[in-house]
């Protein structure tokens, strides 16, 4: 029944002159998207719409499910899209669809039309007076309610096309990936830092990420799960480009040369220090955690304050205000939860401190790092010309 769907946005609407740019955006989105889906198809916009239409037989349900992982889709109408052949042949329409789609009759409905076009013979108000009379007459155990109907049938006359629908599915919402630059995201094998790269990549933002791996600390397994982390935010930022960092030298001479309570803030400090390496590189406008404040000991206001020190890029923090349930759920809606429990440690757990300062001051952890000067520049030249880095889809 179904050959098509009315894609309907938010925000892009009020973007004014640079409307166009955001639109045009969103279309290569959702033709990316349904390169996955069985079937072949059409996307253009007009007035204020994008239309999907199926040029064949297709897999509706896995099309549904593509576009409900595009960023600046608000809502997503399956609908039928119909020539202007006269009023009378699209009431013939629509009563065929109502027949079809709603084989018991027994409810209330409504008829909203919106005439785009204001060249067509009939204003809004007299379509849906006809519509629904018309309705009626073919199916009188129905019932008109224009308060609350259990059936809303919504009719668009535009320019080009006349659409009409009656179910609609929610959209993530959002703005178009690509419209707001790229960042870099530091990904573990944790709970947040997925969570932080898909409501960031929600806003826009492409997304570049960067992974740190302890070898012989951390396994396999461990590295594996962080790609299909990483996979699983793709299928809403698109392709991902993952550095696969091997930390452990730098780990070793840090758990060897520093303090052990000041362990973590230092090596977050490291990492941060990378990641802004390959930001540069890739052309990142930002770094990205999922940090949330006072979660873990590295994430009191003093350490982030002492992390952000080395950074000249901005670090852009999602979670910062989302306690662990609220970061859980969103997680388990996005279909990360399940991957990111799995029990492979990375290397944040395995050379973590008993007792970390929860209120690092500066000055000390620069007079710690000074204990590095004699290897660090080595040792992070060699971490940065060994990384791997691959390309998630």
């Amino acid at each position: 029944m179904y050959k098509a769907f009315v894609i309907k946005y938010g925000e892009i609407g009020i973007k004014g002159k640079n409307r166009h740019t955001f639109e045009d955006a969103l279309v290569s989105n959702i033709c990316h998207a349904l390169k996955t889906v069985d079937g072949d198809f059409k996307v253009e916009k007009e007035q204020g719409r994008i239309y999907v239409e199926a040029l064949g037989e297709y897999d509706y349900r896995g099309a549904l499910s593509a576009l409900q992982k595009v960023f600046g889709i608000v809502t997503i109408c399956p609908a039928v899209l119909t020539d202007d052949n006269g009023f009378d042949k699209l009431a013939d329409e629509i009563t065929a669809y109502i027949d079809k789609i709603y084989p018991d009759k027994n409810f209330t409905f409504k008829v909203h039309a919106k005439r785009g076009r204001k060249t067509y013979p009939m204003t809004s108000m007299e379509i849906n007076a006809a519509l629904g009379e018309k309705i009626l007459e073919r199916f009188p155990e129905l019932k008109v309610d224009v308060h609350d109907p259990d059936v809303m049938i919504y009719v668009e006359i535009r320019d080009k096309k006349i659409s009409f629908y009656s179910e609609s599915y929610k959209g993530p919402g959002g703005m178009p990936v690509g419209t707001n630059g790229r960042a870099m995201l530091l990904l573990s094998g944790g709970i947040d830092s997925p969570v932080a790269g898909y409501m960031i990549s929600k806003r826009g933002v492409r997304i570049d990420a960067v992974y740190f791996h302890a070898p012989p600390y951390t396994s396999e397994r461990a590295r594996q799960k962080v790609i299909d982390l990483a996979s699983i935010v793709a299928k809403y930022s698109g392709p991902i480009r993952l550095h696969i960092v091997n930390f452990t030298d730098i780990q070793l001479a840090i758990y060897e040369k520093c303090p052990h309570d000041e362990l973590t803030i230092i090596m977050r400090r490291y990492m941060m220090r990378i990641a802004e390496h390959f930001a540069n590189e890739d052309g990142d406008l930002g770094l990205i955690t999922g940090e949330s404040i006072g979660q873990v000991a590295s994430q009191t206001m003093n350490s982030l304050l002492v992390t952000n020190e080395v950074c000249t890029l901005p670090v852009y923090r999602p979670l910062i205000g989302f306690d662990k349930q609220e970061i859980i759920e969103r997680s388990i809606a996005i279909g990360a939860y399940d991957t990111s429990i799995l029990p492979y440690e990375d290397c944040c757990t395995i050379f973590v401190a008993k007792h970390p300062v929860t209120k690092p001051r500066l000055q000390p952890i620069i007079h710690s790092e000074e204990k590095l000067s004699s290897v660090i520049d080595d040792l992070f030249n060699k971490a940065i010309e060994g990384t791997e880095t691959i390309e998630v889809r």
